[in-house]
């Protein structure tokens, strides 16, 4: 039998009190960014041209979290629209916030996985291709991936990692890790 919670209901009205929403702190919308793998290789979205700043970039998968899910289940629905993949072997390694200036922001969950199968079918927000991980940053990336892409490719062994993301006056970014 498994012991560990998976679900609960509080009889109280004291809880969501408790959260102290106030719409004047600064608030995020929540995304998932996932990165598949296998042997040698990552699976990459080249951002379809009708698709904003990113067109013709590399990205990973993921999009915005819906209400009532959670960020693993977010994620594993955005591989599932974005590449027709099936995959429960997700695993959380890092969180972003993205400062974007104002409020809101972006909260960003990290996740990469092993691809169940190789054969996967592209969707609305671009193509999909699977690229040597020695070649990766070769690509024209998105500009954070050159950060996140040897921190997702190597061993996973640690913690997730934290990071924040802010933008100068000149739109340009900075990448801070947490020690």
């Amino acid at each position: 039998r498994d012991s560990r919670l998976t679900s609960a209901i509080w009889p109280t009205d004291v809880s969501l009190a408790g959260q102290r929403v106030d719409p004047e702190r600064y608030a995020v919308i929540p995304r998932t960014l996932i990165f598949l793998t296998r042997p040698g290789q990552v699976l990459l979205q080249k951002v379809a041209a009708d698709r904003g700043a990113w067109a013709g970039m590399y990205n990973g998968l993921g999009g915005h979290i819906e209400r009532g899910e959670d960020p693993l289940r977010s994620a594993r629905r955005e591989v599932r629209e974005e590449s027709g993949l099936e995959v429960e072997s997700l695993r959380l390694r890092g969180v972003v916030m993205v400062d974007t200036g104002a409020s809101p922001g972006i909260g960003l969950y990290v996740f990469t996985g092993d691809a169940p199968k190789a054969a996967v079918r592209a969707g609305a927000e671009g193509s999909l291709e699977w690229v040597d991980t020695t070649e990766a940053l070769q690509r024209p990336l998105v500009e954070d991936l050159r950060a996140l892409l040897p921190r997702l490719l190597g061993p996973d062994d640690g913690p997730p990692f934290s990071a924040v993301y802010t933008y100068d006056s000149g739109g340009r970014l900075h990448i801070t890790f947490a020690a």
